[in-house]
């Protein structure tokens, strides 16, 4: 894998290879030693120009497991905002040796330029570009449901058969573009409920059906359902009457928590708005994968950095021999390979 830039031309091998050694990525993290050997010497950026919690630590973690060493970089405080373009940044990173890049960004499609243009020579990792995609956030949604699903005999399968309904600002969440063409690649039937001033006006290529009344979405019985948050801070219009309005008619409650089918699980992909699309209940019940998906995020990218960096170069169970395991001292072995 050269690079990650989005789920809509990502192959169904390939996701279900990352979802895959997501699941061993999983197993090393129950281990007392969760660090790993496999991108020592590499060099990580994290280049992110819009503000970020889960994401930026979540990348950080998964690097930093898997022994590489990480540079953050914010474009607060740095030469960006003294007018320092894309090009002139990457080139720096470049040229202080980074062997992938992280990179959100609030322009779409600056990913993809980074990774085409030939300004740099590393791997490039899209962690959310504008509106556009966000395709590590749709991988961890997948293993979320995946595991929820199948438990310990998840390994492998797709989700074929599993009915997920994502609820919200579907106009400016590149989250729900990147679960759209995933989840759609795995298998599962997809629904999008949303008001609809907050639909894109032209979906006739998208593999989904549209409501606009989440009752009835609920009572159609999904197994897994999605609430995006309200993106204030992109809408330069009214899009709803009021946020108490919006939550009267789009919002997951105890009411509608309540009519969920037995065995159907809560997601968010955060920050989660209280009181405004999702309850207080619904967030902290034992419905919700919230957290789940956090901690999931972390062996999902680490999966997608070995990929990218180490693929091609050793298989998942050499990065665990015992020539790499710590010694019974607690110090850490040469590496003789």
């Amino acid at each position: 894998m050269r690079h990650l830039l989005d789920t809509q031309t990502l192959s169904r091998e390939d996701a279900l290879r990352i979802l895959d050694v997501a699941e061993d990525m999983a197993d090393t993290q129950q281990r007392e030693v969760k660090k790993l050997p496999t991108l020592r010497g590499k060099t990580v950026v994290n280049l992110f120009f819009e503000d970020s919690t889960r994401t930026r630590i979540s990348f950080e973690a998964a690097a930093k497991r898997l022994s590489a060493d990480v540079i953050n970089f914010s474009a607060k405080g740095s030469s960006v905002s003294k007018g320092e373009s894309l090009q002139d940044t990457a080139q720096t990173l470049q040229a202080m040796g980074a062997d992938a890049v992280v990179i959100r960004h609030g322009a779409s499609g600056a990913p993809r330029t980074l990774a085409t243009s030939g300004w740099i020579s590393a791997g490039v990792v899209n962690a959310g570009d504008g509106t556009h995609e966000h395709p590590t956030q749709a991988l961890l949604d997948a293993f979320t449901i995946r595991k929820r699903r199948f438990r310990d005999d998840s390994r492998g399968r797709d989700l074929a058969g599993v009915k997920v309904t994502i609820v919200g600002d579907v106009l400016h969440s590149r989250v729900a573009r990147s679960n759209v063409w995933l989840l759609s690649t795995l298998g599962a039937s997809v629904t999008l409920v949303s008001p609809p001033t907050l639909v894109p006006q032209d979906m006739s290529g998208w593999p989904v059906e549209v409501l606009y009344d989440l009752d009835e979405a609920i009572a159609a019985g999904p197994d897994a359902l999605m609430m995006l948050r309200i993106q204030l801070e992109r809408m330069n219009a009214a899009y709803f009457p009021t946020e108490r309005e919006y939550s009267r008619r789009w919002g997951l409650d105890a009411r509608r928590l309540q009519g969920l089918g037995a065995d159907s699980i809560v997601m968010h992909p955060g920050p989660m708005n209280r009181g405004l699309e999702i309850s207080a209940e619904a967030a902290d019940s034992p419905r919700s994968t919230v957290l789940e998906q956090v901690a999931n995020g972390v062996s999902v990218r680490m999966a997608a950095l070995y990929l990218l960096l180490a693929g091609a170069e050793r298989t998942p169970a050499e990065t665990t021999s015992t020539a790499d395991a710590p010694a019974p001292d607690g110090t850490e072995k040469e590496n003789t390979r």
